[in-house]
């Protein structure tokens, strides 16, 4: 692997001594990293479980690091939204940021949604995160890892900072910007940055990153907490990031993060947090916590009336218990909210909240989001395959199945699951199951 003569100059004088052994770093397999969402399951329930050889992430309490022959994307589990494979540098960001229940949080450049997931089940199932990124395409990828994950909470939107900015000042508990930058912390797992960084090195970024930490600090509200965070070494884009935001922003200042072995600190920011590959099992990273002064006033939230229903979903509705929230329709989609959040005239919202389902004519389908976000307990019919049932992975594929030897006296719409986590839907008719499977999620 060929790197750059400006980066190698800028490491050698960053690291010194260190240098060669990070060269060494090229020459080892990167580490692959998976997060247990504890949204569905507890860490010790799925390690008992488990069809991986695991190890844990020591920066984590839910991430472990798994062998590159393991296929974990290929299991029913994966399909079951039990777990998110995540580099595992990237799992301290959401990790350090301090989210509490009932917060009301921004992902500012979310996609394609591991660090928002993360911070779901911190929320676990209660608050609002907002999972935003200004990529619209970029935002179908995170749309779907957030409703695999069961997140019920959540809003995806595509959205520049800085029209939030204006509408949406403190507005926001916790805020994580894992900001856009020369990715040289991943010159290891994506050789392919080495291109883009010959061509705008670093000093493209800075401004950037500025931009979104500003706008986001201005969001913040007094007594929250915010994460800055890059995959990339450069002092530029990470320590003069930092500086910058602080000497415009008075009322903000640093928060030490607690390092373990082989975390390094901030170049004359001893609060912050350098990862190295060549020090850790991991790709390099760059992770600040900052906090603005003063104290948070949560605010309290008042439901609004849910929408008149047509016959079709309240009868589907009968056979699901719901938590307490807000059902709305808009157009021919069936969302439940469970708080009063309001979007700004032109906000582009890809989704807001849960989406139950769609209207087709007089009938109702259920969503397979809706499927995801579900316990069995909460649903009427339930069918469930264990793991070793090769029906499972004909349902993933979209097939009609025949379950005469399981089928009870159940029939209509039935929540399919395998070992008692849902997959998703079907319709349950004389021992046949007509299958519902998202086209767009299906087992390849």
């Amino acid at each position: 692997m060929e790197l750059p003569v400006k980066f190698k100059e800028q490491m050698k004088g960053l690291l010194q001594d260190e240098y060669e052994d990070y060269l060494q770093s090229f020459d080892h397999e990167r580490y692959y990293g998976l997060r247990v969402n504890t949204l569905k399951i507890s860490v010790e329930e799925f390690l008992k479980i488990s069809p991986f050889k695991l190890k844990p992430i020591p920066w984590t309490n839910d991430g472990f690091y798994y062998s590159s022959e393991d296929k974990p994307s290929k299991h029913p589990y994966y399909y079951a939204g039990l777990y998110y494979l995540q580099e595992p540098s990237a799992m301290l960001p959401a990790q350090v940021l301090p989210v509490d229940e009932n917060d009301i949080v921004l992902d500012t450049c979310a996609a394609p949604g591991g660090k928002s997931t993360k911070l779901a089940t911190k929320l676990n199932h209660t608050g609002l995160l907002i999972s935003n990124d200004i990529s619209s395409s970029r935002c179908q990828g995170l749309l779907k890892n957030v409703e695999l994950f069961g997140c019920d909470n959540a809003w995806v939107t595509s959205e520049d900072l800085t029209n939030m900015e204006q509408h949406y000042p403190e507005t926001f508990d916790k805020i994580l910007v894992d900001a856009p930058c020369s990715g040289e912390g991943m010159f290891r797992k994506e050789p392919d940055l080495i291109k883009s960084w010959i061509e705008k090195d670093d000093t493209f970024y800075p401004p950037i990153q500025k931009n979104i930490l500003n706008a986001a600090v201005s969001m913040l509200k007094p007594g929250g907490s915010i994460v800055y965070s890059t995959c990339t070494f450069s002092i530029h884009e990470n320590e003069e990031v930092i500086q910058d935001v602080l000497d415009k922003h008075p009322d903000l200042h640093l928060v030490p993060i607690e390092k373990i072995d082989g975390m390094m600190p901030g170049i004359n920011m001893e609060e912050c947090v350098r990862l190295y590959p060549h020090k850790i099992k991991g790709e390099g990273h760059f992770v600040a916590l900052l906090v603005k002064d003063g104290e948070t006033k949560h605010k309290k939230v008042r439901l609004e009336p849910s929408d008149k229903l047509d016959d079709c979903v309240t009868d589907f509705l009968k056979l699901i218990h719901l938590n307490k929230g807000t059902i709305k329709v808009k157009k021919d989609k069936v969302i439940w909210l469970n708080t009063d959040f309001q979007a700004y005239k032109g906000y582009r919202v890809l989704r807001s909240g849960l989406l139950l389902g769609q209207l087709k004519g007089k009938h109702f389908e259920p969503s397979q989001s809706l499927a995801l976000a579900l316990c069995p307990e909460q649903f009427k019919n339930v069918l469930n395959f264990s793991i070793e049932d090769e029906r499972v992975i004909k349902y993933l594929k979209g097939e009609t199945l025949d379950v005469k030897d399981l089928d009870s006296k159940i029939s209509g719409w039935t929540l399919v699951c395998v070992n008692n986590f849902p997959l998703g839907f079907a319709k349950l008719s004389k021992g046949s199951l007509k299958n519902k499977y998202a086209k767009g999620w299906r087992y390849q």
